[in-house]
C-alpha cells in the first residue's frame, strides 16, 4: 500500500537523512541496483519539483541511468535496517546483486520502471530531465583536492523530475 504525498512537505526528511546516506535505485535490461548516495538535493528547477543526484561515472548506476533515464529515491522513513546503507555503499551492482543479498523488497512505481524498496519507504519516482558532468577545473580547490583526486571520476549531476512520491507501508 502506497500514500501519496507532497515531497516538499517531506523535505526535512529527505534533507536530514542525506548525510548519513539514502538509496538510489535504477534499472535497465533486466537488473536492478541501488546505490548508497549522500550528495543530492531537493528543488524545483524548470518550474517542476526536482531531486538531484550525484553519481560518478565510475558507477555501475551511471551505467542503468545511461540505458534508461527513470530513477527512484528511496529515504528512511521510520525504523529501518542501518546494515542496508553501509552495504549498498560498499559493494558494486557490477559484482553483487545487493537487492538479492539484502533480501530487500521492491515495489512497483506507479509511474516510472524503476521500483522503490520498502525498507525505505519515502519513494521519490524520478525521470531524467537533465543530467550535467561536473567539471573538476570549476569546483573550487578545497574541494576538487579533498573529492576529485582522479578528475576523470568526476560526478554526474542528473536532474530528477518528481513524478510521484508516495510513503510504502
Amino acid at each position: 500500500m502506497k500514500k501519496n504525498v507532497d515531497p516538499f512537505v517531506h523535505s526535512r526528511e529527505i534533507t536530514e537523512a542525506l548525510p548519513s546516506g539514502i538509496l538510489l535505485t535504477a534499472a535497465a535490461e533486466g537488473r536492478v541496483n541501488t546505490m548508497t548516495i549522500g550528495w543530492g538535493a531537493l528543488g524545483t528547477d524548470w518550474g517542476k519539483p526536482m531531486f538531484m543526484a550525484l553519481v560518478r561515472e565510475s558507477r555501475f548506476t551511471r551505467e542503468l541511468l545511461d540505458k534508461n533515464p527513470e530513477f527512484t529515491v528511496n529515504v528512511p522513513y521510520g525504523e529501518f535496517d542501518k546494515r542496508i546503507l553501509g552495504f549498498c555503499g560498499s559493494k558494486s551492482g557490477r559484482d553483487v546483486d545487493k537487492i538479492k543479498e539484502l533480501g530487500l523488497t521492491l515495489v512497483d512505481s506507479e509511474i516510472v520502471s524503476v521500483p522503490g524498496i520498502k525498507e525505505l519507504p519515502l519513494t521519490l519516482e524520478c525521470r531524467v530531465a537533465a543530467r550535467q558532468r561536473q567539471e573538476p577545473a570549476l569546483i573550487c580547490e578545497q574541494f576538487r583536492k579533498a573529492y576529485y583526486p582522479a578528475p576523470e571520476d568526476a560526478h554526474i549531476m542528473y536532474f530528477g523530475e518528481i513524478v510521484n512520491t508516495y510513503i510504502i507501508s
